[in-house]
């Protein structure tokens, strides 16, 4: 087995056990809105997400399965978070339905691509600068939430880190849309 195919990592641990938070995160917005314990677990999260990338590269420890595993992680946190954000009406469900869509629109063009001979699109700077900036908007939205001196400091940040958010991530999804139509219509040279 190569580098590459191995499953059991210690980075591909940490990239499972950051998905296991998502249920927990999930519940403690939904169930008792523990949003303090909440905003722990994501930041939790976020170390492991950041720990994971440096001990692969420092233990020469980097899989496929890895890298499919990150990005699922990144995409369930930012769901969970949108749909307890969207049923407590801390954002609106506009907001969501773009996301959602967003991702949607990439994920019909992967059987496309496939299909044409072509792999996924590589991933954007943009992409990931989209998500990074989503990703820092659900603590300040959770901050906000938190009956404390800060909830009025982080709320006009956490909607200024949404905004910013949704529009990179349409941008990154309509790059990686055309992407996949250019490479669709151009003919395959033997």
């Amino acid at each position: 087995m190569t580098q590459g195919e191995r499953i059991w990592t210690v980075p591909n641990a940490l990239s499972v056990l950051r998905l296991a938070g998502v249920p927990l995160f999930l519940w403690l917005l939904l169930g008792p809105q523990e949003d303090g314990w909440a905003l722990l677990v994501f930041v939790v999260s976020g170390i492991t997400d950041w720990l994971d990338g440096k001990i692969a590269r420092w233990l020469n420890q980097m899989s496929q399965f890895g890298a499919m595993l990150d990005p699922l992680a990144d995409r369930l946190y930012t769901l969970a978070a949108m749909v307890a954000f969207v049923v407590r009406d801390i954002v609106p469900l506009w907001v969501v339905l773009l996301v959602i869509g967003r991702d949607l629109a990439v994920l019909v063009c992967l059987p496309l691509l496939r299909r044409a001979g072509y792999g996924p699109p590589e991933v954007l700077y943009l992409g990931k600068g989209a998500t990074f900036v989503l990703l820092y908007a659900f603590p300040f939205l959770l901050l906000a939430q938190i009956d404390s001196v800060f909830a009025g400091v982080a709320k006009p940040i956490a909607y200024a880190f949404t905004v910013w958010g949704v529009v990179l991530y349409l941008w990154s999804g309509l790059i990686y849309v055309m992407q996949a139509v250019t490479a669709i219509r151009r003919p395959r040279s033997l």
